[in-house]
């Protein structure tokens, strides 16, 4: 414990006497300090013991003592020691009842009892207390290690760091989502706190927050909740949460929460620290071998894709080998080239470094996903694109289609973001999702993936399944640029024909086509005899220089006045 006014008045070489505000001496002293100014408080930090002789003060004033004593209770100062036998034989009276009626404690220092020998003391104390946390910490340290070694890991460390702070911890991955928590009591806690941890992971790491506790601490708002769990760290929201990024690199690979009553002191902040190093330690070995892992999965991959697919469970092995033993889907993901990924001059986005890779955001999710269901999944970079097979109906797909719903939702409250900074999620995202397959028909599933990809990216959608396009008309896939040009280019002689006032032909191949050209039944579509509708189509062959007779012409006309009747979409 760091020293007290108790301590000192029971430290026997003193003699210290208390005169006022007996119900506070276990408040903490930072510091003993000397001052005979009338008015000491610029020069105090909070937390003082103040020794005087009153030179500069008329104690015997009882308005000015309680002017005295008000602002030295309202700068923090913790204690005031009077020394007797100096300017005055004893404390004046109007100093003493000024101290019992702002409860301020006042201590006597006799005459042979030196400031110096007082502010010796309260260094000795100082300093003991420092090197009990520093020991302690490293002392927590030592366990904290042994328990990172330890069979069960990241959880041991949290159980080990949850008694040190006489309080609870948690984890969370890549993506934000709880891994572990202890006491057990704790998951509940750390489950309301995924607002903030998210907010967190937008920041380039290192990074921290602190939730609830002092309301003069800096942090984000307390959460709420309920329950009845004893402990420093309270289930009910009340406690005071500290959160801190771990990784290395500018994007957080995790999240460390603890939870307790009060601000951390020298010993828990050490067994924090500690923790964080063990943790960022741990995932970055966990990534060497994730980066191992993908280079295999991506020759399993090659091998799947070359129709190799006997060789690829080979070398997929007990890794992989399971997602090879039932339909899996294959995924292919790539950021959408907008403003912010047209230009990659650091002079001129000075924080484009700090946004969020949204292929990597994805794959964070996925593989965490994954993880925490037990599931296999292969997730293979491939320049700006990321390949993923994942099983069919599993966690890592439904995790997909979660982000993918979720960048839509965020998309529809607000403006597309025109750069990515480090504080606004990164949107820039299209995904195509094949349809269920094996690892003989993976080569498909890749053309299926990349063909919903394609769609996905024409329509302004996040995600587009091959079934959805499958399923769904042809139509949609006319509203393209490229498409409607080829339509323009080929109906703008007719159009310019019928500008002119000499006849319909645009809408009379539109009929004619739609009745499979049945003459009678066009013409009673438009309204005119048969013999005029022959008379245009013979015009409409005269002025496009080709055949209605080849149905490649008939289905390229027809194509082209679907796409120009084909709203724009993106």
């Amino acid at each position: 414990m760091p020293p007290t006014l108790a301590s000192l008045v029971h430290h026997s070489a003193l003699k210290l006497t208390v005169l006022a505000g007996e119900d506070k001496l276990e408040t903490p002293v930072r510091w003993a300090h000397v001052s005979e100014l009338a008015d000491p408080v610029p020069w105090m930090e909070g937390g003082e013991l103040l020794l005087v002789t009153a030179m500069k003060i008329d104690a015997d004033n009882p308005a000015a003592m309680r002017r005295y004593v008000k602002r030295l209770v309202a700068a923090g100062v913790v204690g005031l020691g009077f020394a007797v036998g100096v300017n005055y034989e004893q404390v004046p009276k109007p100093l003493v009842e000024a101290a019992k009626g702002e409860g301020l404690p006042l201590l006597a220092v006799p005459r042979r009892t030196p400031f110096l020998a007082i502010s010796k003391a309260v260094s000795a104390a100082i300093a003991a207390e420092t090197y009990r946390s520093v020991t302690a910490g490293f002392d927590a340290q030592r366990e904290l290690t042994r328990a990172a070694l330890s069979a069960d890991g990241p959880a041991a460390l949290l159980a080990r760091l949850a008694v040190h702070l006489d309080g609870w911890a948690a984890l969370y991955d890549a993506s934000g989502a709880l891994v572990a928590a202890a006491p057990e009591w704790a998951a509940r806690r750390a489950a309301r706190l995924g607002g903030e941890v998210e907010r967190l992971r937008e920041r380039p790491a290192p990074a921290s927050a602190v939730v609830g506790g002092d309301p003069g601490e800096a942090g984000d708002d307390g959460g709420t909740g309920d329950g009845d769990d004893a402990g420093r760290g309270a289930a009910d929201g009340s406690d005071r949460v500290e959160l801190q990024s771990l990784g290395t690199g500018r994007r957080a690979r995790g999240v460390l929460a603890v939870g307790t009553g009060a601000p951390l002191g020298t010993a828990e902040r050490y067994a924090v620290h500690s923790a964080v190093a063990l943790l960022t330690l741990s995932t970055e070995r966990s990534r060497a071998l994730q980066d191992a892992e993908q280079r295999l999965g991506a020759a399993v991959l090659r091998m799947l894709l070359a129709g190799e697919p006997d060789h690829a469970r080979a070398v997929a092995g007990g890794l992989y080998g399971e997602l090879l033993d039932a339909p899996f889907r294959m995924l292919v993901a790539e950021a959408a080239a907008g403003p912010a990924a047209e230009s990659a001059d650091p002079a001129e986005h000075p924080d484009a470094e700090a946004a969020p890779d949204p292929l990597g955001v994805l794959a964070d999710a996925v593989e965490s996903a994954a993880a925490r269901t037990g599931e296999s999944v292969l997730a293979v970079p491939d320049g700006e694109r990321l390949i993923v097979l994942a099983p069919d109906g599993g966690a890592a797909v439904a995790a997909c289609a979660a982000h993918a719903r979720a960048i839509e939702a965020r998309r529809g409250t607000k403006a597309r973001p025109r750069q990515r900074t480090a504080t606004a999620p990164d949107d820039d995202l299209v995904v195509g999702l094949s349809a269920p397959a094996g690892p003989i028909a993976a080569a498909g599933a890749f053309r299926q993936a990349e063909q919903a990809l394609s769609v996905a990216r024409r329509r302004g959608r996040v995600l587009v399944e091959h079934e959805e396009v499958a399923a769904g008309s042809v139509l949609p896939l006319l509203a393209d640029d490229a498409v409607r040009a080829f339509a323009d280019g080929m109906l703008r002689a007719l159009h310019d024909h019928d500008a002119t006032g000499r006849g319909d032909l645009v809408a009379s191949l539109r009929a004619w086509l739609s009745r499979h050209g049945q003459w009678d039944a066009a013409a009673a579509d438009l309204g005119v005899h048969r013999h005029t509708l022959r008379y245009r189509m013979r015009r409409v062959e005269e002025i496009l220089g080709r055949s209605l007779d080849d149905p490649d012409v008939r289905m390229e006309l027809w194509l082209a006045l679907k796409a120009t009747s084909v709203p724009a979409t993106g």
